[in-house]
C-alpha cells in the first residue's frame, strides 16, 4: 500500500522542463483566465476543479469561475486587482482550449513559472503539482487531453512556507500568479527533450556536451549543424536515448564587447531544435576572474524582477528592456538576478546585449536546512534552475545561496552537498554563495566561512555606512579573509535614499537623503582600494523595489529605498558617483 502510495505521489509530481521551448510547436495559453478569490483556502474541500453545477431545486453553488473577474497571464495577481494586493493566499484559474489530436503526435502542458504551490486540473482531473515560484515545469497531457474544447485549471498558492524555498522570511515583495507564460508543446513521438552545447572548461574551441531524446525510438543519428561555421557533427543515442557531443571548431567568441550568437541546429531522425548560442570560457585562475582567458572585472549591480513603472512582476521582453537597458546606461558588464531566477526572457536578452548573468537560488535568510524535505526542495530547483539556462552563454555564474548563517543546524553540510551536486550538472561555471557574516571591528574585516573553499568566488554582502557605522578612515580598512588566494567579490553595497529629498541635516540616515546614500557610495568605493583580488563589485541595487518589510510611512512607504533609480527611473545622486566608478574600471 505505501508503495503504492509513492508511485501515485511521484506520478502527480511534474516533470523538468523541456529546454529553448520558443523552437518547439507552441499554442500559448496567455491572456485572460477566469479567477476565483479563495483566501481561506475552501476551494479544496468544495473540489472547485471539478465545476460542480445545481442539479435539483435546493441546490447551490458557492464557489464558481462564472461571473467572476478575470486575470491576465502571464502577470502576478497582486498588480492587476486593487484587493489583491497585499494578498498571501490562494487563488484558481481557468482557462479552456481546443485542441484536435493527433496519435503520432505527444502534447505537453508547460508553465513558465507559477509562484510558489500550483496544482494543476485537466477536465476535472488533478494530473500534477509543482513547488517554487521561479523555475518552469511542465506535465505531458497526451493521454488526457481530448479532441474539443479542454478545461484546465490551476490553483495558485503564494503563502509563504517555513520550509519552502525561500523560507517565509525575504526582503522582496511576494507576488503571486501565474506570472510567466503558459504553453501547450506538440512533439513528435520521440523527440530532442535537452542538450547541452557549450565548450570544454577552459577550453577556448573545444565543444563536449550531449543530447537527450525522449521516446520508444530513442537510439537515433544525432547531427549538430552550425552553417555559419560549415560545421557538422554526427554522433547516435544510446538505447536510453543519450548521445555524446564532442567537436572543435573555431568560434569568435562570446563576450561583452563581442556578444556572438551562433545559430546551431540539433537534429535527430524524427525531431530538429534550433536554438542561438554563444560559446566562451569562464575560469577562476588564482586570485583572477578570466572570460575567454582574458581577466575581466565585473561591474555588475542586483536586480530583481520587478518592473519598476508597474509595481508588477516582470516577464515580458519589454520588462527586461527597462532594467537591462539601465544596468548598461550604469556601465555594467554583469547583472546579479537577485534572489531567484528570473524569467527566460530577461536571460536572453542579456546575453544578446553582452551583459554576464549571476543567477542565484532563492536559498536566503531563515532557510529551516534542518527540515528533512528542504534539502531535496533545494536539489530540485538546483535542477530547473541549471537545465532551463546551461546554454546561456551569458551565465558565468550559479549563486547557491544568499545570507545564510553558518550556526544554523545542518547548513553548511546542506550546502556543501548541493554545490557538489551543482558541479556535477555543470562544470563550466563558477559556483559561488554570498555570505554577509563576516565580522567588522576597529575598521577591520575578518572574512571566515566553510562555504568559501568550495566556491569559485569570496562573495560578501556589506553594508558598512548604512546598518554599521564606519570605525575609521575608509582607506585604512584592512582584510583578513580564510581564503587570501581566491578572487573577491562584494555582492552588496548601499544605503536609503529618496530621490529629491535632501532634508536638513543631510548627514543623518534617519533623513533618507540622497546626499547621505552618495557619501557611503563614495567612502565604499575608497574602501575597494583597499580590497585583496578585488574582482568586481555590484551595489544594491539599481531600482528601488517594493518589499513589505519597509514600511517608514515617510519616506519608504512599502518601498526598499536602495535603489540607485527610484521606481519612476529617477537618477539619485549615487548613481553618478557608481557610473563614474565603472568607467575607471
Amino acid at each position: 500500500m505505501v508503495l503504492l502510495f509513492s508511485l501515485w505521489i511521484n506520478h502527480l509530481q511534474s516533470q523538468t522542463a523541456m529546454v529553448n521551448i520558443e523552437s518547439r510547436n507552441l499554442t500559448s495559453l496567455n491572456g485572460d483566465w477566469q479567477v476565483i478569490i479563495d483566501p481561506l483556502g475552501a476551494g479544496d474541500w468544495k473540489e472547485v476543479w471539478k465545476e460542480k453545477k445545481p442539479q435539483n431545486k435546493t441546490d447551490f453553488i458557492e464557489h464558481s469561475f462564472d461571473g467572476g473577474p478575470m486575470l491576465k497571464v502571464p502577470g502576478d495577481f497582486n498588480s492587476q486587482l486593487c484587493e489583491l494586493t497585499y494578498l498571501e493566499g490562494n487563488v484558481w484559474y481557468k482557462k479552456v482550449f481546443n485542441y484536435k489530436s493527433d496519435e503520432e503526435k505527444r502534447l505537453f502542458l508547460h508553465f513558465g513559472a507559477v509562484n510558489y504551490l500550483a496544482n494543476v486540473y485537466l477536465n476535472g482531473e488533478k494530473i500534477g503539482s509543482h513547488e517554487g515560484g521561479f523555475t518552469p515545469f511542465q506535465f505531458e497531457i497526451t493521454d488526457k487531453v481530448k479532441n474539443g474544447d479542454n478545461v484546465l485549471i490551476v490553483k495558485v498558492d503564494n503563502r509563504r512556507l517555513n520550509n519552502g524555498v525561500p523560507s517565509a522570511g525575504y526582503d522582496w515583495f511576494n507576488y503571486g500568479g501565474i506570472t510567466r507564460d503558459v504553453n501547450l508543446i506538440e512533439t513528435n513521438s520521440t523527440f530532442i527533450q535537452d542538450y547541452f552545447i557549450q565548450l570544454k572548461k577552459g577550453s577556448l574551441n573545444n565543444v563536449l556536451g550531449w543530447v537527450k531524446l525522449d521516446g520508444t525510438k530513442a537510439k537515433q543519428k544525432v547531427t549538430i549543424k552550425i552553417p555559419e561555421l560549415n560545421k557538422v557533427h554526427k554522433t547516435k543515442a544510446n538505447d536510453d536515448g543519450y548521445a555524446s557531443v564532442a567537436f572543435a571548431s573555431n568560434f569568435s567568441l562570446w563576450s561583452p564587447q563581442n556578444p556572438k550568437l551562433y545559430k546551431v541546429i540539433i537534429e535527430s531522425e524524427t525531431d530538429v531544435v534550433i536554438d542561438s548560442i554563444g560559446f566562451r570560457s569562464i575560469e577562476v585562475q588564482g586570485s583572477k576572474i578570466v572570460l575567454n582567458k582574458k581577466d575581466v572585472f565585473l561591474k555588475a549591480v542586483n536586480i530583481h524582477e520587478e518592473n519598476p513603472y508597474k509595481g508588477a512582476r516582470a516577464h515580458s521582453k519589454e520588462d527586461a528592456f527597462i532594467l537591462l537597458n539601465a544596468a548598461k546606461e550604469l556601465g555594467c558588464n554583469l547583472v546579479r538576478l537577485a534572489h531567484y531566477p528570473h524569467n527566460e526572457n530577461i536571460v536572453k536578452e542579456a546575453e544578446k546585449m553582452g551583459l554576464m548573468v549571476w543567477s542565484e537560488l532563492p536559498i536566503y535568510q531563515f532557510m529551516q536546512f534542518s527540515d528533512s524535505v528542504v534539502p531535496q526542495k533545494m536539489e530540485t530547483m538546483l535542477k530547473e534552475m541549471v537545465s532551463r539556462d546551461k546554454n546561456r552563454s551569458s551565465v558565468i555564474v550559479w549563486s547557491l545561496s544568499n545570507e545564510t548563517y553558518p550556526g544554523t543546524p545542518n547548513r553548511t553540510e546542506a550546502l556543501i552537498e548541493l554545490t557538489q551536486k551543482c558541479k556535477t550538472l555543470d562544470s563550466t561555471r563558477l559556483i559561488t554563495h554570498v555570505i554577509n557574516s563576516q565580522s567588522y571591528t576597529n575598521n577591520s574585516f575578518i572574512v571566515r566561512d566553510e562555504l568559501y573553499k568550495y566556491s569559485d568566488l569570496v562573495a560578501l554582502n556589506e553594508y558598512i555606512g548604512w546598518y554599521l557605522p564606519w570605525e575609521g578612515k575608509p582607506s585604512d580598512v584592512t582584510w583578513n579573509i580564510s581564503f587570501p588566494n581566491k578572487p573577491v567579490f562584494i555582492s552588496e553595497f548601499g544605503g536609503e535614499a529618496v530621490y529629491g529629498n535632501d532634508t536638513e541635516p543631510t548627514d543623518e540616515a534617519a533623513n533618507w537623503t540622497e546626499t547621505y546614500q552618495k557619501q557611503i557610495y563614495q567612502d565604499q568605493i575608497e574602501m575597494f582600494n583597499t580590497i585583496p583580488n578585488l574582482s568586481g563589485v555590484c551595489p544594491w541595487l539599481l531600482f528601488d523595489y517594493r518589499s513589505l518589510g519597509r514600511m517608514n510611512q515617510v519616506y519608504q512607504k512599502g518601498y526598499n529605498r536602495k535603489g540607485l533609480l527610484s521606481e519612476k527611473g529617477e537618477k539619485k545622486k549615487a548613481w553618478y558617483i557608481m557610473q563614474d566608478y565603472f568607467k575607471t574600471k
